[in-house]
Order: C-alpha cells, then structure tokens, then sequence
C-alpha cells in the first residue's frame, strides 16, 4: 500500500539511485515491475540493520514505518537526512518530520500524506504489480508440478491471516466454496504462509471426496507467490497480505472483512468486500471473545456469487 507514495517519490527524484530496504517478507515484490521502480533492492537483517543501511551510503532515509526504532537505527546509521512522521517521540531524530492525518484514512491515503508532507507529488499511481517473465514461468512450472494445465480455469484462496483467528472465515465454509466450484470444473488453489498450514488442513478435512484443489500453503517463495496469483482467474482471501497482492496484480477479488476496518485497509480497485454489520466490529481483536459473527453472518452462497460472477 505505499507503492504510490513510493512512485511520487521515484519521480521526485528522477536520475537519483532510490534503494529499497525493506526485511525478507516483503523485499521479494519489489524485484517485480511497481510505480516504485527501486534501482536497487536491500534484504535487511534486523541483527546488523543499521550496518547494513550505512553502507548503502546513502544521502536521505524515508522512514514508512511509525516506530522510534526505525528512526533510532536510521539515525545510528548515520544518514544525514531522515524523513517519516513525527510520532511515537522520534521528533528529535528526524530532520524532517511530518504532522499525522488526524483522520483516519486509507493505509494508502496515509503514506500519501507522509509524499505530500515531504513536497512530494503524487500521480495517479495504484499499488500495483506487474510480475516479471521469469516470475510467470516459474509459477507455472510449479503449478504443472501439481497437476495443473496451463488452459484450467484457477481460483485462488487465501484462507489463513497472521494476524490472527478473528481475521479468518471459518475453514469449514472455504470449502464448501471450494467444492461448489469444483463441480463447475474449477481447480482451486490456497496459498499461505508455513504458519497457515494448520487452516489449509482444517479446509483439506472438510472437502467432500474428489474435490480437486492444490494445496501451496507454505510452499512458495514470495515471488512464486506473485506468480500463481496472477495466474488466477479469481481470488478469495481474508484481510491479509496475499489479498493485497491479488488486488495489486488485478485480479478479480472477493475479499472477506471480519473484525479489521475495510476503511482503512480495503483493496485498491475493483473488489467485491464481504462484510456484515454487527455491533462489535470492527474490534480489531486476535480473537473473538464471543461467538465470531462478524465472519460467520457471510454466508457461503454470497462469497460463491461473488466469485462465479468474476469468473463471468
């Protein structure tokens, strides 16, 4: 969600080397085609970070993260100039600093206003990816692997959230979605990170025999990520990172919106959100402490028309 912020930036400095530093789980997309258009991208190691931001030599940081330890290690790194919000106390270790929105706003709409604040203009930029060739290939070699020909109409699901329980729609129902597209001839496909393994199973357990569906939960790379999404023909995912990725290499999504704001961290463009109104939501809450109905009131048949009417 900061690729357009990054992309005003790109332009901002046009004929400068921009550096993305960024950890593991999220450096990988960068390596694909974004508005961000890095020179250079830089895996970070959290036990030698700052080293590491040093000797990138580097004449300015923009801090995205809100944290006094990212503006702590960037002022250890000994950048000159250090840009980001001025929150959480780090106003004395920025050299620029800018005021938050005092509304809440889109995840996207925030680093914007970080652009903006800078003197940064933005364009019409979306976060959006587009994946390399290579990238495509190996998805596909991947999906042969399974069983999958290149001609099959593909959905993909994205059943677990990591942060945490109360972001999932119950497996039980995922399969039920599952098994009616199955029937049509569909092959569905989840994928996850290794910690959602324990829902890949739990939907696995509750398919009727016969149903076909591959399952990549935890067997992916970043990247091959990227890859199998955009093969896809349609996608289902709870409030998560693999939906934000569907909705950055547009592909029809049906996105499932439990006990998170979908105000703040919808999909960009064109989605189908499922969500329902109760009294407690959004909580914002790991767990639920009652009985989870603001994801079992979306019913099996609402998310099937979703996805039958993106597959047309």
């Amino acid at each position: 969600m900061a690729i357009p912020a990054m992309g005003a930036v790109r332009r901002a400095f046009d004929g400068r080397v921009i550096v993305v530093a960024a950890t593991s789980s999220v450096a990988p997309l960068f390596e694909e085609i974004t508005p961000a258009a890095p020179d250079e991208v830089l895996t970070i190691d959290r036990a030698r970070e700052a080293d590491q931001l040093r000797e990138a030599h580097a004449d300015a940081i923009l801090l995205l993260p809100n944290s006094f330890g990212s503006a702590w290690i960037a002022r250890r790194s000994a950048i000159a100039q250090r840009w980001g919000y001025r929150a959480s106390g780090r106003r004395v270790l920025l050299t620029r600093a800018v005021r938050r929105p005092r509304h809440r706003v889109h995840q996207v709409e925030y680093y914007l206003e970080l652009a903006r604040g800078l003197g940064f203009e933005p364009g019409d930029d979306l976060p959006r990816i587009d994946p390399r060739p290579a990238t495509l290939a190996k998805a596909d070699a991947l999906l042969a692997s399974a069983g999958v020909e290149p001609e099959s109409a593909v959905v993909g699901f994205a059943p677990g959230a990591a942060y945490g329980h109360a972001k999932r729609w119950p497996p039980e129902r995922v399969a039920q979605v599952i098994a009616a597209l199955g029937r049509q001839g569909v092959i569905s496909v989840l994928v996850g990170a290794a910690a959602d393994r324990g829902t890949g199973r739990a939907v696995e357990s509750s398919l009727p025999p016969g149903t076909r569906v591959v399952n990549l939960i935890g067997r992916t790379s970043l990247r091959q990520l990227v890859g199998v999404v955009a093969r896809c023909r349609a996608f289902v995912s709870n409030d998560s990172g693999a939906m934000h990725v569907a909705a950055a290499l547009r592909v029809p999504l049906t996105a499932i919106f439990g006990p998170t704001d979908e105000r703040v961290t919808r999909p960009s463009g064109d989605a189908d959100l499922m969500v329902r109104d109760v009294f407690c939501r959004p909580c914002m809450l790991r767990e639920c402490p009652i009985d989870h109905r603001c994801m079992k009131r979306i019913d099996v048949d609402a998310v099937l028309r979703s996805v039958t009417a993106r597959l047309g």
